[in-house]
């Protein structure tokens, strides 16, 4: 019965966009392959272990004197995992890069991203040489094959970025900005998810990770500096009547708040709520009726005073917002 519910659970991260066993990128893959060394020798001495238990029990009288020996105490039980355990601590401190030698990190002009975990949401701003930012939310593009470096932190309690496919989990602490390094090697889609309970809505904390092309990246990210391109309809006028900007930033508009997630591009995301809906004018509208049963806890308020026609018009307007 263990043994099938450690299967049942290895298995459930064998494929998939948030995998744990597919590498696809400089991190990931050092750290699956010490991942799949130490299981491998784990499984080998776990095996040689069972092997003398059943000698100790049924072997012949020479066999058990000989396992009873001090020489098996001394070079099994102290001299071979002393070295076996050692050479595997180095290892895995070269395996894994760590410490000012580590080649991901020594890559020259990296993307500096800054990532801010909020309950239960991501905002992420791009920072430029010459001092600009770039915010959006809840989803990460990266240029394929570039150096990124993630400026880790929180806003409120610990949260925990994970991004299976890249690289392994950090935490996110208020009042620290901790930093991961990464490599994305080629252009796909993956997700990742909160790693550190934070609160009632932890479970649907979650984002995608889009990684382009580096041209194609460089377009997107001119794009996203702009402002919003549909302005001056019924939509918007419901959206700033409703108070929506006093949380939220269209930029273009006199939405400036900055409580809640940008919306300034919303519809080129690939979901909203944090990874709970693919992104569409349906899914918006589905949001704004319905956000306090399908994401509980989140701190947007429940706008009941708002019409089904004032819903279906801010519906629209941020539907067309790419």
């Amino acid at each position: 019965m263990a043994l099938l519910l450690i299967s049942i659970g290895l298995l459930a991260g064998c494929a998939g966009e948030q995998s744990a066993l597919s590498g696809g990128g400089q991190e990931s893959d050092r750290t699956l392959l010490l991942t799949i060394i130490l299981t491998a020798g784990s499984a080998v001495i776990f095996l040689l272990v069972i092997a003398a238990i059943a000698a100790a029990f049924f072997a012949p009288a020479r066999v058990k004197r000989w396992l009873a020996s001090n020489n098996i105490v001394i070079w099994g039980g102290i001299a071979f995992p002393t070295v076996v355990l050692s050479a595997l601590l180095v290892y895995g401190f070269l395996a894994l890069g760590a410490g000012p030698a580590n080649s991901t990190t020594a890559a020259g002009d990296p993307l500096r991203i800054r990532v801010d975990g909020l309950q239960w949401w991501w905002r992420v701003t791009y920072l430029g040489d010459d001092g600009e930012a770039i915010e959006s939310a809840n989803e990460l593009r990266l240029p394929a094959g570039r150096t990124v470096q993630l400026e880790l932190t929180s806003s409120d309690v610990i949260h925990s970025f994970w991004v299976p496919a890249y690289a392994g989990k950090v935490d996110m602490i208020p009042g620290r900005t901790n930093t991961l390094t990464l490599v994305a090697e080629e252009p796909g889609i993956v997700r990742g998810q909160c790693a550190e309970y934070c609160g009632g809505a932890h479970a649907f904390m979650a984002f995608s990770v889009v990684t382009m092309d580096p041209a194609d990246f460089d377009a997107w990210l001119a794009e996203e500096a702009g402002s919003a391109a549909l302005t001056g309809t019924q939509g918007e006028r419901a959206f700033l009547q409703a108070g929506c900007g006093g949380c939220h930033t269209v930029r273009g508009t006199s939405a400036r708040g900055s409580v809640g997630p940008d919306l300034t591009h919303i519809a080129s995301r690939r979901t909203i709520g944090a990874g709970l809906l693919p992104t569409d004018r349906n899914a918006i509208l589905t949001w704004l009726k319905r956000h306090k049963s399908l994401k509980p806890d989140n701190l947007m308020p429940a706008y009941d005073m708002l019409s089904a026609e004032e819903q279906a018009s801010i519906a629209d307007w941020l539907g067309q917002l790419e």
